[in-house]
């Protein structure tokens, strides 16, 4: 065999070896990744869990919806917060507002979700602040599932109920509470105005020095105005923490009707001084506008005194307000979870009107009793129509100068000062 001969058969079998390297590397690899693509699937994939739903909605009726349930309607108050006939009359809207909340088959017959157990999950998160996963066990639904339930029913809520249990006082309305106000001492009065923080545990770290709050939490200020009842007439929610209330009644729309002058003309009378606007009663942050009443910080004697202690008293209405409401959803009272602003305003909104709706069909003033004491004798203290058309930019500079008028508030509360004193200085 020749030199040439022999080189040639040496060079094929070195590719021979070497196209088999290559060959069994890549065989290697391919494996690798087939191994770990097969992995991916196994830990992505959702395991199947039969939950039992029809067993879970068969279990929940007897509980608390049957005509003769395991609990009674005091139990169902305390876990629902509610009495059962409004609970039947939100769930017939909620399916109404939203079809995907009715009970329907899948593909192959089985029944799904019954609106029982849907809304029964949202008012547990509301009311008790549970997790998604933790009602699993009871209303038989997955996390996921509890999830996307519960944001609905916040959007169903907040659009079904907002124009009739989150709006501003109707002249009817304002006829109850001034009526209310003036057995209080405060003729005028159509509630208290204040500010509550909400801590937010998901703020993103990109908006944590503009949300945090005074505690050094990320937090998103409530301000909101509430009456002798604790119903709640107005809700400002979403400003960032670390504003004070002074910053917050700038971005506020609480005075909004004022301005645009649609709202109620009501004529009131305080120590001989007659009063055409009303107001609400503040604490000491707040700016001395004509439509705040402040209390004395430092009372110089004894009429600013009882002013003072009765000021502070009345004054607590919104705060025993925002009390009942963490109380009564425990969901507002503990940290908010939620990644976007608009889910914790859904979230705060309908806790909101719930709590509304709940002193609406418990209340236990008569509307037809109090009806028939509302021709007290005061000055013509009915609200009358106004002018609703578009206001001119010199109007809308009036009503604010007129809004904003310092020399007002002064007036206003030393007339309160001598009234209060009037009432109870002798007792």
């Amino acid at each position: 065999m020749s030199s040439s001969d022999y080189s040639s058969s040496g060079g094929e079998e070195e590719m021979e070896e070497l196209d088999l390297f290559h060959y069994r590397r890549l065989t290697l690899i391919g494996r690798r990744i087939e191994e770990a693509s097969s992995l991916r699937r196994r830990s992505t994939s959702r395991t199947y869990i039969d939950r039992e739903r029809v067993s879970g909605h068969n279990r929940l009726m007897q509980d608390y919806f049957n005509p003769n349930p395991t609990y009674d309607a005091r139990v169902f108050r305390r876990r629902f917060r509610m009495q059962p006939r409004l609970f039947n009359r939100i769930m017939g809207d909620v399916v109404r507002y939203d079809p995907s909340f009715a009970r329907r088959s899948d593909a192959v017959g089985h029944l799904g979700l019954s609106p029982e157990q849907k809304l029964t999950s949202a008012l547990r998160m509301l009311a008790y602040g549970s997790p998604a996963d933790q009602l699993d066990e009871y209303v038989r639904m997955g996390e996921s599932t509890v999830l996307e339930v519960f944001r609905k029913f916040c959007r169903a809520i907040v659009g079904m109920y907002s124009s009739t249990h989150l709006r501003a006082p109707t002249p009817c309305d304002l006829r109850i509470l001034l009526h209310k106000a003036l057995q209080r001492g405060f003729p005028g009065m159509i509630g208290s105005i204040d500010c509550m923080h909400w801590e937010w545990r998901n703020c993103p770290t990109s908006w944590t020095g503009q949300y945090l709050g005074h505690n050094r939490k990320p937090t998103i200020i409530l301000e909101a105005v509430a009456s002798y009842n604790t119903w709640i007439w107005h809700a400002f929610f979403g400003p960032p923490g670390s504003n004070n209330d002074i910053n917050v009644l700038g971005m506020s729309p609480v005075f909004n009707r004022i301005l645009n002058g649609s709202a109620p003309r009501v004529r009131f009378e305080v120590n001989g001084h007659t009063y055409d606007q009303c107001y609400y009663l503040a604490d000491g942050i707040y700016p001395s506008w004509s439509t705040l009443v402040k209390t004395f910080s430092n009372p110089s004697s004894n009429k600013e005194a009882l002013f003072a202690r009765c000021q502070e008293a009345h004054r607590k209405d919104v705060e025993r307000a925002f009390g009942i409401l963490q109380a009564r959803w425990a969901i507002v009272r503990g940290p908010a979870r939620s990644w976007d602003v608009a889910t914790i305003n859904d979230i705060m909104l309908t806790c909101i009107i719930l709590h509304n709706m709940i002193i609406e069909d418990e209340q236990v003033d008569s509307d037809d009793e109090m009806e028939d004491s509302l021709d007290y004798e005061v000055h013509d203290q009915q609200p009358t129509n106004v002018n609703r058309d578009i206001p001119t930019l010199t109007e809308y500079l009036a009503r604010n100068n007129r809004l904003r008028a310092a020399p007002t508030h002064h007036g206003l509360r030393q007339d309160l000062v001598e009234h209060i004193w009037n009432l109870h200085g002798n007792n």
